[in-house]
């Protein structure tokens, strides 16, 4: 039986660069601590070990995951830590070779104490086991899995723990793209609408209305950051900045004192073809550049795929429709969510599982969705645009250079908000009724396509670009 999926579990607040090996690997770190509280182990340990075992291992200095487990042990939390805060913690802690556990007392953490290990475990690629010890005895080891897009599991978790999708629980349960267009076509309803009715399930109109904001308000700021920020991303790629100079050939002379008014001066400039495509890809560099400067930003569904929704949502916003308030933001994101979750339950979201076609491509379905819905489209061409979009991602390798968030992720974000607006237009053109590619159909594609993957181009940097380019010939 599938477990809901709520849109804030496909759209989460948390910092770069890689939601599966950054935020996931974080995220484990806090639930550990979380099984020691409720043990009552936890004031018993001295010392703590950590080893990272597959892509963890193979791609995790580049994806800063030795950096989250440090974080996540003492107590940060990736949606609230002031991010100028996080050099300062690493530092402490590789300085003084101490962990200031939970933020509550230290223990022993000597360099070296994060091993990466090559082998991969059988359950999933990421895998992580995190060890503590009391008198130099082993008294506590429990593994996790980071699945994609911040979501952790262990190995003997028990789903039925979660809200089963079913007709007792749900208004509306959805496990296949078909059944949420049975269910518009029956209700005469949009998708966003359907989504909405099984959200009021879990959270008030309220509340669900307060997460939406702050996660647009955390979308909006980051492209504003990004365009506004210049220099080279670390990591040891040397790579420049582009977001930054592309706005200022963009935004000429338009004055503006805050994210506002700036989305008001980009509706003044102009919009011929040339210049909408510089803006959906400065937007989207902008949001990745963010994320690889290890900087917040919202999975959408995963880190390294950022920047292809909040894209996608700006261009509707300052080009397609001027008027635009909240609603129809709160209408994209809940309609991406659906998408998203969608393919999680049925396909991956994880690049270590299915490459990059798990990641942008996903996020470009999501985008082209939910961008059909706002200018217009019936339920069946806003799936009709997922499935575009997606068809047009199958086999997309993962292949970061020296396992950074970087070459090629940054740009391949540009590149899926285009092909989501592209898809979109296709759709609304489209009788969905001739359409002869499913939705559904291109899912399970893309799953098969994933398992016939060869393991190097599934964020290993084993293959592809990440062989051919390596870090010294840049």
């Amino acid at each position: 039986m599938s477990q809901f999926i709520s849109v804030f579990d496909m759209l989460k607040i948390g910092v770069g660069p890689s939601s599966s090996h950054t935020l996931g690997p974080w995220r484990a770190a806090q639930q550990w601590v979380q099984k020691l509280k409720e043990t009552n182990e936890f004031l018993l340990i001295e010392e703590v070990k950590v080893d990272l075992y597959g892509s963890l291992s193979l791609t995790g200095k580049g994806h800063a995951t030795d950096l989250a487990v440090l974080l996540g042990l003492s107590g940060a939390d990736p949606e609230y830590i002031p991010i100028e805060t996080i050099d300062v913690i690493i530092n402490d802690i590789q300085t003084k070779e101490l962990l200031f556990f939970n933020n509550e007392s230290n223990i022993s953490f000597v360099n070296g104490s994060i091993k990466f290990n090559k082998e991969f475990l059988p359950f999933h690629a990421n895998g992580m086991t995190f060890r503590g010890y009391a008198n130099g005895v082993e008294i506590s080891t429990e593994t996790y899995y980071s699945i994609g897009g911040g979501f952790i599991v262990q190995e003997d978790d028990n789903l039925a723990e979660d809200i089963e999708i079913n007709k007792q629980n749900f208004p509306f349960p959805i496990n296949r793209a078909t059944e949420l267009e049975i269910y518009c076509e029956k209700e005469g309803l949009n998708i966003s609408d359907i989504v909405y009715q099984n959200e009021l399930v879990i959270n008030s109109a309220e509340e669900i209305d307060k997460e939406l904001h702050r996660i647009w308000n955390t979308m909006l700021e980051c492209m504003y950051i990004g365009c506004h920020t210049q220099g080279v991303l670390p990591g040891g790629l040397n790579v420049k900045r582009r977001a930054f100079e592309t706005h200022q050939k963009l935004i000429k002379d338009a004055e503006y004192t805050n994210q506002q008014e700036w989305i008001t001066a980009i509706r003044s400039t102009e919009v011929k073809f040339r210049e909408i495509l510089k803006w959906v890809s400065c937007l989207a560099l902008s949001v990745n550049e963010v994320n690889a400067a290890l900087g917040r930003i919202v999975t959408a569904p995963t880190n390294g795929s950022a920047g292809v929704i909040p894209a996608v949502i700006m261009y509707y916003l300052v080009i397609e429709n001027h008027d635009a308030t909240f609603e129809h933001i709160k209408k994209f994101l809940l309609v991406a969510g659906e998408i998203g979750s969608i393919f999680k339950k049925n396909a991956t979201i994880s690049a270590a599982m299915g490459g990059c076609q798990a990641e942008i491509g996903v996020s470009s379905a999501m985008a082209a969705a939910a961008l059909t819905e706002l200018l217009g489209g019936t339920p069946s061409q806003c799936l009709v645009a997922a499935e575009i979009a997606m068809e047009h991602h199958l086999g997309l390798t993962c292949d970061p250079i020296g396992g950074l968030v970087q070459i090629p992720c940054i740009e391949r974000n540009a590149m899926g908000a285009i092909k989501a607006i592209n898809a979109a237009e296709l759709a609304l053109e489209t009788n969905p009724k001739e359409s002869k590619v499913p939705l559904d159909k291109v899912i399970d594609t893309m799953w098969e396509t994933a398992k016939d993957m060869n393991r190097n181009y599934k964020e290993t940097s084993e293959g592809g670009l990440a062989v051919t380019v390596r870090l010294a010939d840049c």
